[in-house]
């Protein structure tokens, strides 16, 4: 996944521009005065001073709040002024300040990686600038929230968002955060849309009005954003030029957060070059920035590419290790019906172990009353006394057999989430050592229009129809001897050719793939009142894996490389209903089964692969059959 990159916004308020003597004292303290615009670290330090020692008249501490909020480079000190900020107008009843601290808030938090919190601090904004009729505060709210549904990748709402917030900001001639929006939804275009030209057009847009507005914040990010969308035409020269120039002048404003993002797209770019030394380099100081300030997204971002870069180097120890980072930072937002699924799990088994320590305390009273009673009336006691102890003996018996169940549930437990030969090493050693596999098969499926169907289902609809098909899929994958890796939200992805080494795992695959399909088929034919018909995608790519053990309390068998990341582009660049495989894939297959080529489609960070459609072997023999009667 590329890393995440947007503009930051600033809610200026028309009554706070720096009084003269804050201009001069910053002069003294910081030695400069930076445009307000930037993230300057001069700056920062200047007014942390200001805030600490009081040296300002009455009346301006909102002001000064306001300027640390936006101006910290650290999201943790952000958030904490943004927080003081939000207390003080609210004890003052300043509405624009509320706004601006509200925003600011959430733009620390979605730093911080804690996305849900960013958004509702964001729609607490939204709410009071539309009661308010404060229409400027909402088309910056709005532009924020794009920011965010991006994260989420909901295209849909990024793009909604980006276009309210463009007419709101357009009308109200704010041109600076007006410019802003503009770039951002290049961005979107560009990364995530995967349409540089449309995105470089709007650039020319914004990049004309940072110029005229002498923005030198905007002009950094413009230069940056300009140098991805050459890398995304393959114009890496032009884009290695623009990320450098970008990378300087935002080190000279203390701007980290696109520092962070701009080396790791360096780091691609050296990589693609097979420049591996440079690569390196970038990666390690994009990880070293962010864990610096606390960027939680670009730690996992820096992480992943160093973690592909070790694979690249066959180093599978430190691939996994970085690996491992990774998933310990990943977002879990577009996973959100998984974690309630997880945390009902949890809740449920943890209601249950109170009930057994419940039953243990009572029967334990009952036995000690038992004992207590025999004591004082004597022998008729000891045979009540007697009774009781047959009574825990039977306990204790039960209880055993109750341990000898559960043993056996882990067993079972341990071999649904590892394949046997994995659970075998993890219990004899408890680990499990990475291993390297030189020809795999990996299938990704997904639905579309899944997250249309999320947003309008109840989670119980939701989750009734996903777990239906997933459980069938996993009997296919029985069926054909071939190991389900895991689930993503409405992704599924498998393997073959691993624990154990075989020579047809893609042939395997490909007839698993087609029961898939027949399987979604079938299930729209049906067309149940209680189930969600979906149409799927499935892609499937062989190459190369490292496989391993994620995870030290809650066990993940996963696979990860160069071959993983081909696959799931296959599968995004599928069609509903069709099979997409790759060359390497095609190689395997094309003597079992009719392939139509699709010719060279572009890959983004991949350039241009050749792709297959695996026609239907029913479709495919029924036209040969009409093609032998035309023929005869």
């Amino acid at each position: 996944m590329l890393p995440y990159l947007k503009f930051q916004f600033r809610n200026i308020l028309p009554e706070a521009f720096l009084p003269l003597y804050l201009v001069v004292v910053l002069v003294i303290f910081g030695g400069t005065v930076a445009p307000l615009s930037a993230q300057n670290r001069h700056l920062t330090d200047s007014l942390e001073f200001i805030y600490t020692t009081q040296s300002y008249p009455k009346g301006e501490e909102l002001q000064i709040l306001q300027e640390l909020a936006f101006n910290h480079p650290n999201p943790d000190r952000s958030l904490h002024y943004s927080q003081k900020l939000l207390n003080l107008a609210r004890a003052r009843d300043s509405v624009g300040y509320i706004i601006a601290a509200l925003q600011q808030q959430g733009n620390a938090l979605r730093l911080k990686g804690d996305i849900i919190k960013a958004l509702q601090s964001y729609f607490q904004g939204v709410d009071i600038a539309i009661r308010k009729k404060r229409n400027r505060d909402l088309g910056l709210l709005y532009s924020t929230i794009a920011d965010v549904y991006s994260v989420m990748e909901n295209r849909k709402n990024t793009v909604l968002y980006y276009k309210k917030a463009i007419a709101i900001l357009k009308d109200e001639n704010d041109s600076l955060n007006y410019a802003s929006t503009l770039a951002n939804l290049g961005d979107e275009y560009n990364l995530n849309f995967s349409k540089p030209d449309s995105a470089l057009l709007l650039f020319e847009q914004s990049g004309a009005i940072f110029k005229a507005l002498n923005n030198p914040s905007g002009l950094a990010y413009n230069l940056g954003n300009v140098g991805l969308a050459y890398a995304q035409k393959g114009n890496f020269v032009q884009a290695e030029n623009n990320i450098s120039k970008a990378i300087e002048k935002l080190s000279e404003l203390g701007d980290f957060y696109p520092i962070c993002v701009y080396l790791t797209y360096m780091s691609d770019i050296y990589a693609n070059k097979k420049d591996y030394t440079s690569a390196f380099h970038y990666a390690e100081r994009s990880l070293a920035l962010a864990e610096q300030y606390g960027l939680k997204d670009q730690i996992g971002d820096a992480n992943l590419k160093l973690s592909e870069l070790y694979d690249i180097m066959d180093n599978p120890a430190e691939s996994l290790a970085h690996y491992k980072e990774y998933v310990s930072y990943k977002d879990s937002v577009r996973n959100i019906a998984s974690v309630q699924q997880m945390a009902n799990l949890r809740t449920d088994f943890e209601i249950a172990q109170k009930q057994v320590e419940v039953d243990l305390l009572n029967q334990e009273k009952k036995t000690q009353q038992v004992i207590a009673i025999a004591m004082t009336v004597g022998l008729a006691m000891i045979a009540l006394l007697a009774f009781g102890l047959y009574r825990r003996y039977r306990f204790i018996r039960s209880t055993k057999m109750i341990i000898e169940k559960e043993k056996e549930r882990s067993e079972k437990l341990l071999l649904n989430i590892l394949p046997e030969e994995t659970a075998v090493e993890l219990k004899a050693n408890g680990k499990v050592k990475a291993k390297r596999f030189e020809s795999v098969t990996i299938l990704f499926t997904d639905f579309k229009g899944f997250t249309a169907f999320a947003e309008n289902l109840s989670p119980e609809q939701l989750v009734e129809s996903v777990d239906y098909y997933f459980s069938k899929f996993d009997e296919i994958m029985e069926k054909h001897g071939l190991e389900k890796i895991k689930t993503v939200g409405d992704a599924y992805m498998c393997a073959g050719g691993l624990p154990f080494i075989s020579n047809d795992h893609a042939v395997k695959m490909v007839r698993a793939a087609f029961e898939i399909v027949d399987f979604v088929e079938h299930s729209k034919r049906i067309n149940s009142q209680e189930l969600t018909n979906f149409d799927i995608r499935v892609g499937i790519n062989s190459g190369p894996v490292v496989a391993g053990v994620v995870g030290t309390k809650k066990f993940a068998y996963d696979i990860w490389g160069d071959s993983v990341n081909v696959a799931s582009r296959m599968e995004s660049s599928s069609e509903p209903g069709r099979i997409n495989i790759s060359a390497d894939t095609y190689e395997l297959v094309k003597h079992e089964f009719k392939c139509t080529h699709r010719g060279e489609i572009y890959v983004r960070n991949k350039g241009m692969m050749k792709m297959y459609f695996v026609e239907h072997p029913d479709t495919y023999e029924v036209s040969k059959r009409n093609s032998d009667k035309k023929v005869g």
